[in-house]
């Protein structure tokens, strides 16, 4: 997981999932934690100069894509970030 400008990108197996991030996102800084399609993360955003957290739900947005949550997340035991 990681963001490219306005974006947060989420990448398993042959899929790569971009969604719209916050204007100010600089980057993640760290998981918290992973739980069946739900983030607790650590942003840093160009208002705060310290890390703030965020949640992060990718179960609506796979469904949005029309990808069954159940079967792209259950092999998925850890998320790390990308660059990291």
């Amino acid at each position: 997981m990681g963001n490219e400008k306005h974006y947060t990108i989420f990448r398993y197996g042959p899929y790569t999932i971009r969604f719209k991030a916050p204007y100010s996102l600089e980057r993640y800084t760290a998981i918290k934690e992973w739980d069946h399609g739900y983030l607790v993360v650590m942003a840093k955003y160009k208002h705060n100069p310290q890390p703030e957290e965020e949640y992060i739900d990718l179960v609506p947005i796979l469904k949005d894509l029309y990808i069954s949550p159940e079967k792209f997340l259950q092999n998925i035991k850890e998320v790390k970030l990308e660059n990291a």
